[in-house]
């Protein structure tokens, strides 16, 4: 299993800390939030390489970054060619970049395809628990699976995606941001895809697939493959403003 890294964002909301610097290197306490997040990551026997896709602005410490840091599992750094927020790719065409080397899918000559199970994560989060229980989850369901946490917020449900599921947690339809939300399962960034869904995943451009928020993947995914959603044994701490990243060096620092 490839753990496919999300970290071409350009973070503006939190400028001036990530005007020239990538929000996902930011410390907490003694730690970066990606390094967090692998800790727990590199621990899992099912993982046997981490892919970070970043933009062009950023990679250049990106890579300073992996040759620095000690893994069980190689750290393998994607440049997506952006250098502006303008120009971002969107994080669906990202990972398509990652798991094709093109970013509408397309394969390249020369290029080899992940063949592989992936599990695709947002950079920008800290969470209290490990990631073994996710894979443990895929494991049993042997479907795509994402993660989903009750959320009881109307405000919060329509800034996010929705999901609504059956007695056995069958993801039967997904929301994007809706105004009427089906159900209070929110869905935060986190996601394992089967290998045997890459090709849908590799198609997905040609058939009105969003590529700006990953969750735009899983929304098209529902409609075309069987997916199942994990619920959060804890919490996580989204970090996507400055007051929510000086909370986290309160809380976690």
């Amino acid at each position: 299993m490839k753990n496919i890294i999300i970290a071409a964002g350009y973070a503006t909301r939190l400028y001036p800390l990530t005007e020239n610097f990538p929000k996902p290197l930011l410390k907490v306490g003694e730690k970066s939030i990606l390094e967090r997040m692998l800790d727990d990551i590199d621990q899992i026997d099912d993982i046997d390489e981490h892919v970070v896709v970043t933009n062009h602005k950023f990679a250049h410490i990106f890579e300073d970054w992996a040759h620095q840091v000690t893994y069980h599992h190689p750290v393998r750094v994607i440049d997506d060619g952006t250098e502006t927020n303008d120009t971002r790719l969107g994080a669906v065409r990202d990972l398509l970049l990652a798991i094709t080397g093109d970013a509408d899918g397309h394969p390249v000559e020369g290029q080899q395809l992940v063949d592989d199970d992936i599990m695709v994560l947002a950079a920008d989060n800290i969470l209290d628990f490990s990631l073994q229980g996710f894979v443990d989850y895929f494991h049993q369901k042997d479907t795509s699976v994402i993660m989903c946490h009750h959320e009881p917020e109307l405000r919060k449900l329509q800034r996010t995606g929705v999901i609504a599921v059956d007695g056995q947690m069958r993801v039967l339809e997904m929301q994007e941001k809706p105004e009427k939300p089906v159900s209070n399962w929110a869905v935060p960034p986190f996601y394992i895809y089967k290998r045997s869904d890459l090709p849908l995943i590799r198609d997905c451009m040609n058939h009105g697939c969003g590529f700006d928020a990953p969750g735009n993947l899983a929304h098209y995914l529902t409609d075309v493959t069987t997916l199942h959603a994990w619920p959060m044994p804890g919490k996580r701490f989204d970090i996507g403003s400055l007051d929510s990243y000086e909370e986290a060096q309160r809380i976690y620092g």
